[in-house]
């Protein structure tokens, strides 16, 4: 007899673990699906493993500032023993992760997974075909890594993010760094404060894709000097060899570069090979991404998909948020509507950068009218007394009702600061939620008070803000 459940996931990492986790929680019977590693890219290849090791780097940058806190020695990164704490991280997450799915009673499934119908799945494993039913599936099968020509992955020489944690780094210091994303920007960084000679090549500016502010990319670039991790901009690449000493790379433009090995950062694809996805009627657009509703429904109502597999965004933050609604809506009749711009995006390079919401371009291509509110971390106190002043909190709010439209903070723990901008009970409120609320002090967090009071105040919308009449 089919077995019946009331969800089936397909795909293990953030997205997917939150559906069953949090499908668990509300009362479903849930079945997760997982043709690899279980965790996904981010715990296995993602965002678990470079975490631990921009902590490595954060914590030896930090020490052109010994001297002057009456600290002495110096430090020093190694590689290959980031690599092993990492997967030590790693293996203790995976562990806690599937231990929590069976305290759930979530079943799990090793094997591939494909529709053969809007509530019927064939699983393929190393023990067979298991067939079973669920009323409503999510579909998180994530992303895999784009090697653009004229590169080819050749092993310990030219690597995907993914086969750099997936083995030991190859031997040799110099390291080509390719694109100008996230993961490039990240990695550039990284590996350059692990003790690695980088060559960072890129076809455009970094993260100039991403909304950020000019003010945010240029105190990137400066933190990015400063780190000896400046990019070189080439016009693109005519050829790649590799032989037992290295790989040299040739750009358009006739420059060569030699390096020991090349990790590319490159971008990633969304991952539905063998789904079945047309045969049940589900569409994928021109990119291979899933198409889906803002509800996050595909053309067959009960298969929802979330994450990397539909979203261009490619983050686990908006893998996590998706499960989140599509669980809600496979719950409540899909009353729920996703905006993914509303999810922090964050970059953790030699600056830590973090953004929400609209910028002003979009703000007034939507015909609204933007406010800025700033404040600087260069006369915070905490930041000051931990030796990182730069950076800033930049919020958009509507000059029209005072809502919050967007804000972007740069500089030390931005990444958990952002969660200030996101928390409120809707985007009409937040910074008045932000303007009546208690503060530590001294802390980093009261730049975002700051700014919040800067915007009414500038902007005489002390009303709509503080409450009362304008100007009180």
């Amino acid at each position: 007899m089919t077995d019946i459940h009331d969800l089936a996931v397909i795909g293990s990492g953030p997205g997917g673990y939150r559906a069953a986790v949090l499908g668990a929680l509300r009362g479903l019977s849930v079945v997760i699906i997982e043709s690899g590693d279980w965790g996904g890219c981010c715990l296995n290849r993602g965002c678990v493993p470079k975490k631990d090791w921009y902590h490595s780097a954060r914590l030896i940058a930090a020490q052109r500032h010994f001297e002057g806190r009456g600290i002495r020695g110096t430090l020093a990164g190694d590689l290959d023993q980031a690599w092993n704490h990492q997967h030590e991280v790693v293996t203790t997450v995976r562990d806690s992760y599937r231990s929590y799915l069976k305290h759930l009673k979530v079943r799990s499934l090793d094997g591939h997974a494909r529709l053969v119908g809007p509530e019927e799945i064939e699983v393929r494993g190393a023990d067979g075909t298991v067939s079973l039913r669920a009323r409503n599936t999510i579909i998180a099968t994530g992303a895999e890594p784009i090697v653009p020509q004229p590169f080819e992955l050749v092993e310990g020489r030219i690597l995907s993010t993914d086969v750099l944690f997936d083995q030991p780094p190859p031997a040799g210091e110099r390291v080509a760094v390719i694109g100008s994303g996230v993961v490039a920007t990240e990695f550039a960084f990284i590996l350059r404060l692990l003790g690695r000679e980088i060559t960072w090549l890129t076809r455009s500016q970094p993260l100039s894709r991403l909304g950020f502010s000019p003010q945010a990319l240029s105190t990137l670039k400066s933190q990015l000097a400063a780190a000896d991790a400046e990019p070189r901009q080439v016009p693109g690449y005519e050829a790649v060899d590799h032989d037992v000493d290295g790989v040299t790379i040739t750009t358009s433009d006739g420059q060569r570069f030699e390096v020991d090995w090349v990790l590319l950062g490159t971008g990633r694809r969304p991952h539905t090979e063998g789904l079945g996805l047309g045969d049940i009627g589900v569409e994928t657009d021109r990119n291979g991404f899933v198409k889906r509703s803002d509800t996050l429904q595909t053309a067959v109502p009960n298969v929802y998909a979330i994450g990397d597999v539909a979203g261009h965004w490619m983050t686990a933050n908006h893998a996590l948020s998706d499960a989140t609604i599509a669980v809600e809506n496979i719950l409540g009749g899909n009353g729920r509507r996703q905006d993914g711009r509303f999810v922090p995006m964050v970059v953790y390079s030699a600056v830590e950068m973090a953004r929400i919401g609209l910028d002003e371009d979009s703000a007034e291509d939507e015909e609204l009218e933007p406010a800025v509110g700033f404040a600087a971390f260069e006369t915070s106190p905490r930041a000051l007394g931990q030796d990182e002043p730069e950076g800033f909190v930049r919020l958009i709010g509507d000059m029209d009702t005072g809502s919050l439209l967007g804000g972007e903070i740069i500089g030390g723990d931005a990444g958990e600061l952002i969660h200030l901008l996101s928390l409120a009970p809707d985007r009409d409120t937040a910074l008045a939620w932000l303007a009546r609320g208690t503060w530590n002090h001294p802390a980093r967090a009261e730049e975002v008070l700051n700014a919040t009071e800067t915007l009414a105040s500038k902007w005489h919308l002390q009303a709509a803000v503080f409450g009362g009449s304008k100007g009180e």
